[in-house]
């Protein structure tokens, strides 16, 4: 529970029906069982401790009187497990039978949540024997006692306030208007759903869609527990479908036809963020609503859903494939916008031979390809300098013969030496003079050029050097358009390898590899030896942790402490290094702010944007103090 992760489930059981008892027993293992495992909340299917295709026989004052009885022996059984189960079984009130979701925890009934949409169509005809819940919650006595009884319940954990959640049965999510709607709207973080739905062709398919569109549409996680094939009789079979999902993404789910549980981990801390950053997210705290109060101790909970250490990327190779083809025509429809309102008769492009020149270069190709407009009009300028390498200069040159654009070399070190002894420089001081007055040579030969050639210049620098600020100030920080602001550098390789794909036409492929395969770098400082001597991820640290530092920080604005969890549990790094890296990113993440305030346009891609513009805006001069001392505070 600590950095707001609960640990949920969804169960299911042979259920037999008619047998309360039997059913009970089995109820008491699986709850008992999952709180050894650390699982905090847990749901079963709709109906359970009778079982759901009782039919005629819940009109039987027999079977709901062993049903109610069973409810207590399952709380009593149950009173030491620290776990919250919700199970599904009919009670009577006044004289009206309602299906219900009972929630236990230690030995007490915290509430009953009646049914409100009762199925009675097709195979179903629940009406024949249940009545929809009352408008109003009330109370209802079993046993000697009297509990909440109705559907606006929130149960909320006093020591956790964001663990939240609330009760819909089955039908309730098929329908127009979900009580989950609702539930949501007044403050449960998670919906648990106890249904009882009988498997049909594509039925799977849509129920997953309705569960995971659902948690996405109410920013809300989902738990959606099944009847298994105990429950299989008639006309009927059953298939066990548990699914839980998180804001639009499922998280787990199980193989249809195997009675089992599933869990995962929630973050309701996330939930709540999100909630709060949705400015249109409608609450309506409502009077009808009650709230139940439960005291779990707050402990930690081991993770197992999956951390990708690539959460800018898909994981799977279709859905890059697929990514990688928007974000080219996201990047290559932007700039068709300002080349046309511009009237411009080209584009300026510098060209390194590195990731993010050459993405600039193919988005160019691109674009210039949808405007059925001649590659000539794109002018790639190589500008060799002190440490320009034979292989990045050969690869630029080579990649833009092959994509038939105009290429031109403009050496820059006459140029670059003279501006030394203009502001009395000694050129053998490799300090950030050094570096930053041939990136702004750089730059000024770009803008002039393009002011010749009525052009415009691209922009190369992606959305992972805007976060860490490395770039030259009025240097390469600057452009008319800049294509890739908004691509994370660790999907830049992606963006490159999909290229070959799409330019294999041009045999550009082996090109394309070794510039994937060369070490990212400024290149402005002397080689050795030959070889590139300047690794930038050698200085700022790897591209793939500043990455997900960036998305969890921005993306969720998690504090400190729980990115750097996230970092432990997916990276092999020792830990040392991911604090050394993660201090690193917030320091030049702060201070680096001023120059994000003046960017250039360029495309929102993905869900983090830097532009002040778009998704962030930040004091140039923030303190990055509490965030570093956080760090500090929680290294072990």
């Amino acid at each position: 529970m600590k950095d707001g992760f609960i640990k949920t489930a969804a169960a299911s059981f042979d259920v037999t029906v008619a047998d309360c008892k039997k059913n009970g027993e089995k109820i008491i293992n699986i709850i008992n069982n999952a709180a050894k495992d650390g699982i905090n909340l847990i749901a079963l299917p709709e109906l359970c401790v009778t079982g759901y295709t009782c039919s005629d026989l819940f009109l039987q004052s027999h079977l709901l009187k062993n049903a109610e009885n069973e409810l207590e022996n399952i709380a009593e059984k149950t009173k030491n497990a620290d776990i919250i189960a919700v199970i599904g079984l009919p009670i009577s009130k006044n004289s009206r039978l309602y299906n219900c979701a009972a929630v236990l925890y230690k030995g007490k009934i915290l509430g009953v949540v009646p049914k409100t949409n009762i199925p009675n169509y097709n195979e179903f005809y629940e009406k024949r024997h249940f009545t929809p819940a009352p408008k109003e919650n009330s109370t209802i006595t079993l046993g000697k006692k009297e509990y909440p009884f109705g559907t606006n319940l929130i149960f909320v954990c006093a020591d956790m306030k964001n663990f939240t959640f609330a009760a819909e049965i089955c039908e309730d999510l098929w329908v127009p208007l979900p009580p989950s709607v609702n539930h949501a709207k007044n403050g449960a973080n998670i919906i648990v759903n106890l249904s009882a739905g009988n498997e049909v062709i594509g039925k799977c398919e849509y129920r997953r869609d309705l569960v995971s569109g659902q948690s996405a549409r109410l920013v809300c996680a989902y738990v959606y527990a099944a009847a298994g094939d105990g429950e299989s009789t008639t006309d009927m079979v059953f298939a066990a479908h548990h699914i839980i999902a998180e804001n639009g993404k499922v998280l787990a789910e199980n193989t249809l036809f195997e009675n089992n549980i599933i869990s995962t981990e929630i973050d309701v801390d996330k939930i709540d963020g999100e909630r709060r950053k949705i400015g249109s997210y409608q609450t309506d705290l409502s009077s009808n609503y009650q709230t139940i109060s439960f005291n779990m101790t707050k402990k930690d909970v081991t993770l197992t859903r999956k951390i990708s250490t690539t959460p800018f990327v898909p994981s799977s190779d279709t859905e890059i494939d697929k990514r990688c083809s928007l974000i080219l025509t996201m990047q290559a429809a932007g700039l068709k916008k300002r080349i046309v309102h511009t009237g411009s008769k080209g584009v300026v492009i510098g060209i390194s031979g590195g990731l993010d020149s050459t993405l600039a270069l193919l988005v160019a190709a691109r674009t210039f390809d949808i405007l059925k407009r001649s590659r000539k009009e794109i002018t790639a300028i190589s500008m060799p300098c002190f440490g320009t390498t034979s292989r990045t200069k050969s690869n630029a040159e080579k990649l833009c013969g092959a994509m038939g654009v105009t290429f031109k070399t403009i050496d820059i070190k006459n140029a670059v030496i003279q501006h030394f002894k203009d502001i009395e420089h000694d050129e053998n001081n490799f300090d950030v003079v050094y570096e930053n007055s041939q990136a702004r040579e750089r730059e000024q030969i770009l803008m002039d050029y393009a002011n010749k050639t009525g052009a415009i210049v691209v922009g190369t620098g992606d959305l992972s050097e805007l976060a860490l600020g490395w770039a030259t100030y009025n240097g390469d920080h600057m452009s008319m358009y800049g294509v890739n602001a908004g691509v994370p550098k660790t999907l830049v390789r992606y963006l490159v390898r999909h290229s070959k794909k799409l330019f294999e036409n041009e045999n550009i492929g082996e090109i394309l590899d070794d510039i994937l395969a060369t070490p990212v770098s400024p290149e402005l400082l002397p080689p050795k030896e030959g070889e590139i001597a300047q690794k930038t991820e050698e200085l700022v640290g790897p591209y793939e942790l500043h990455d997900f530092y960036l998305y969890y920080a921005v993306r969720f604005a998690f504090p400190p402490k729980k990115v750097l969890r996230l970092a432990k549990y997916a990276f092999s790094y020792d830990d040392e290094i991911l604090v050394h890296w993660l201090k690193t990113f917030y320091k030049r993440f702060f201070a680096q702010q001023f120059k994000r305030s003046c960017l250039p346009d360029g495309p929102k891609i993905g869900s983090v944007s830097l532009s002040p513009r778009g998704d962030w805006r930040m004091p140039s001069d923030a303190c990055a103090k509490q965030w570093l001392d956080e760090i500090e505070n929680n290294r072990k």
